[in-house]
């Protein structure tokens, strides 16, 4: 039987119970958007939890190296990025739980955040920063190499791969402007698509098929990864006859759409069409209270830097919600006592 995430939390020594039933913030999701506003808040003196069913860190964790983001100019990997991240959260005293929640609701003035452990908390303020899923291949040895030759961000990956050639599989808008980028340092860039012709916008389409460093497979598919520590062998299936290839790529990026982190707020908050979360221009969901950011909100840009941005203006945003809060709770009990 497969350990459960409480398990294998515990082997690890991660916190899987909560210190205190109640918090002024809880955070739920530990990536770059979470910790980032959960520093920002305990910085305020807020008490503040985070909750994160994976890995403290986010996607930023399993991405080989990142060299987009300010202040790293020699780079740094992406587990060590996420170890740095949860370690000053910390730092701030920010509490780090690692567990699943199942539900938020309203009671009275509080928010109510039920963990899949049985256990509860209340807080004053919600922020929902649970992220997105890059949509996997589901293929024999996928998850082997991601990080080792699979990879979902050609800007974050891409310059790893100078002069070598590479894969990129999807074919709509994502996958032709990653593959348009990706050329700047690749050698060549194979576009694998399941379709007959590409989605992209014409705009893009055009871009891609007048690039001559550029091909296109269409109608293909990768059956399986294959290596040993690293990406070595793409088995490709050419879907109209069955029959199959095997590629050496130096790395495949893999564009097929991204999944919103929020199965557990389906019918209590507002979702847009594809499930990413609706907020106001506080970042404030369609539940009082309850604040959104990062990639799993509507109108975010999926990149690492802005994802740390959105943590930071949403934690400055609950500050002023909660000094406002604090006010009326004032005024109503000045009224009170003046009609006693």
């Amino acid at each position: 039987m497969e350990p459960s995430n409480a398990e294998l939390a515990a082997k690890l020594g991660l916190q899987t119970r909560p210190d205190c039933p109640f918090y002024d913030l809880v955070v739920v999701g530990g990536g770059p958007t979470g910790l980032t506003a959960a520093a920002y808040a305990a910085r305020e003196g807020l008490e503040t939890l985070v909750v994160e069913r994976g890995a403290f860190g986010g996607q930023a964790g399993i991405t080989e190296r990142l060299d987009n983001y300010p202040g790293f100019p020699e780079g740094i990997r992406g587990a060590e990025f996420a170890d740095r991240l949860a370690a000053q959260s910390r730092r701030f005293g920010v509490e780090l739980l690692s567990a699943e929640v199942s539900s938020i609701d309203l009671d009275g003035q509080y928010r109510v955040v039920r963990l899949a452990t049985g256990h509860e908390v209340r807080s004053h303020v919600v922020l929902l920063a649970p992220g997105s899923t890059y949509q996997r291949l589901g293929v024999p040895r996928e998850e082997d190499f991601i990080g080792a030759g699979v990879h979902f961000c050609a800007t974050c990956d891409g310059p790893f791969y100078r002069g070598q050639d590479v894969l990129v599989v999807g074919g709509g808008n994502s996958a032709t402007e990653e593959a348009i980028f990706l050329v700047k340092f690749a050698s060549h860039v194979t576009i694998v698509t399941r379709e007959a012709q590409l989605t992209a916008s014409k705009v893009a389409q055009d871009d891609v098929l007048r690039h001559p460093q550029i091909g296109i497979r269409y109608r293909a598919t990768i059956q399986e990864f294959r290596g040993s520590g690293k990406l070595e062998t793409v088995v490709l299936r050419d879907l109209e006859t069955g029959a199959g290839e095997e590629l050496h790529p130096a790395a495949v990026f893999l564009f097929i759409g991204q999944r919103a982190n929020t199965d557990f707020l389906r019918g209590a908050f507002e979702l847009n069409a594809a499930g990413f979360i609706v907020t106001g221009a506080t970042l404030e969901t369609s539940v009082p209270g309850v604040f959104a950011a990062g990639d799993a909100r509507a109108g975010s840009t999926k990149q690492l830097v802005s994802a740390a941005g959105e943590g930071a203006t949403a934690a400055l945003m609950i500050r002023e919600h909660l000094r406002a809060a604090k006010m009326v709770r004032s005024a109503v009990q000045e009224v009170a006592s003046a009609g006693a």
